[in-house]
């Protein structure tokens, strides 16, 4: 570990800093993701600035979808600390340039939607190729998923993936339209919703269980990445009770 100066940090600061809540701390300390540098007499917990980078690296690995686990092993079997920041920093250059191509690609989509000129199915998709989350896809749901969604999306060919992605955005848009209004989320409209996007799920992967779908339902909480589709974790929570109130009546595979 590389040398540090005198400088402290307080729970209520850090939660300041980085907005995550106290609660989440202690579960941290709890598990010993992240215990704290000192505790004084009085009980209350002290971050150094070796403990800041830690949490730093944390924050990051959760945001590419690790679970606790998996980010305490990533931790914990990488000493060289320099070198996993300069990781971590690439992985997020990454990220920042797919996001810069697909903000290119839905502003073409927009511009030719609204000027009736030509698609470019090409510049539609540019940025989202999914392949590029084979790992993730593999680690959470197995190879056999992966494999799946693979054979799907490049067998729909061209003009199924434009239909596709016409139909993703349209339930993304119902969603938001629907948070807008306030729209109760178990009423009889948000339930339409919540099918087509159920519908949606089933166009892709043929069966979608009780679990998968909750599952999903929260991911796109916790996960910034698919909340920053719904407009944000506000957006995301919204959907997140929408889908749960259809669950409790919805026929699953």
């Amino acid at each position: 570990m590389h040398p540090t100066n005198a400088t402290e940090w307080s729970v209520h600061e850090l939660t300041r800093l980085t907005g995550t809540t106290s609660r989440t701390l202690r579960h941290y300390d709890a598990i010993g993701l992240l215990p704290p540098s000192r505790t004084g007499a009085n009980g209350y917990r002290f971050y150094d600035a070796d403990a800041l980078v830690r949490l730093q690296r944390i924050l990051l690995l959760r945001d590419l979808g690790l679970g606790l686990a998996a980010i305490a092993e990533a931790l914990d079997g990488l000493t060289d600390e320099a070198a996993a920041l300069e990781r971590h920093l690439a992985e997020l250059v990454e990220e920042r340039h797919r996001l810069e191509r697909r903000i290119a690609a839905v502003r073409h989509t927009l511009a030719g939607r609204q000027d009736g000129g030509r698609l470019v199915p090409e510049k539609m998709f540019d940025g989202f190729d999914h392949a590029v989350h084979a790992d993730e896809v593999t680690q959470r749901w197995g190879r056999d998923a992966w494999e799946s969604s693979d054979r799907w999306w490049r067998d729909l060919g061209e003009e199924g993936r434009v239909a596709f992605g016409a139909q993703t955005q349209a339930i993304v848009a119902a969603f938001a339209d629907l948070a807008a209004r306030d729209v109760a989320a178990s009423s009889p409209e948000a339930a339409e919703v919540a099918a087509r996007h159920h519908a949606w799920l089933r166009t892709a992967t043929r069966t979608v269980s009780r679990g998968y779908f909750l599952g999903l339902a929260d991911m796109y909480v916790v996960d910034e990445r698919f909340a920053a589709t719904y407009g944000g974790p506000d957006g995301a929570a919204y959907v997140r009770e929408v889908l749960v109130a259809y669950a409790e009546h919805a026929t699953f595979d």
